[in-house]
């Protein structure tokens, strides 16, 4: 039978770089949140790795974790949105392969067509450096954070130290330029 512990009193050691209360928190918890992650995947490897990358990301970012009332509320809340972001992924991809197929099944491209494509797509990849380029620095990493770092909003929050409500202050403001320029940019030409 499991020992009972103070989890908020751990957690709190733990976030002060205790290695031992670090090791007493995956001890006790790596369990019941597999035995949770089942409830939402049966990819038993998914899991692993997802718990793998928890721990080792909570281990990483101690110092700036915040207190909690309830440990295991806050892991499994965690472990539940790495696992439905990767699953969220994986169901894009699957998606977008499919779909790929399905057009290059149907259609027969022409060389001139593709490469028309090509121009359109690098031309828009410009236009989008350009505007990002145009954005204060504080807009580019909270662009950058939620965009090629797939971050959400409470890990975005964490990373730059401000407030979420900030962080949605920031992103849409940022879109909202850059939709702006875009428009600006094609009734240009």
């Amino acid at each position: 039978m499991k020992q009972s512990i103070n989890e908020v009193e751990v957690w709190d050691q733990f976030r002060n770089g205790n290695h031992q209360a670090f090791t007493c928190l995956y001890q006790h918890f790596v369990q019941p949140l597999y035995s949770y992650s089942m409830g939402i995947t049966s990819d038993k490897e998914l899991i692993k790795d997802c718990l793998h990358d928890l721990f080792v990301e909570l281990w990483r970012n101690h110092a700036n974790l915040g207190p909690t009332t309830s440990v295991k509320f806050y892991l499994m809340a965690s472990i539940k949105r790495k696992l439905v972001r990767h699953l969220d992924g994986q169901l894009k991809n699957a998606q977008h392969h499919a779909n790929y197929y399905l057009e290059s099944a149907d259609r027969d491209y022409s060389q001139e067509y593709l490469m028309i494509r090509m121009e359109d797509e690098l031309s828009t990849n410009k236009q989008l450096s350009q505007c990002l380029l145009k954005l204060s620095k504080r807009q580019r990493e909270a662009i950058s954070l939620k965009f090629y770092h797939n971050m959400d909003t409470d890990q975005i929050s964490q990373s730059m130290k401000i407030n979420p409500q900030s962080v949605y202050n920031l992103i849409f403001g940022a879109l909202r330029q850059m939709k702006d320029h875009m428009v600006y940019e094609n009734v240009a030409f």
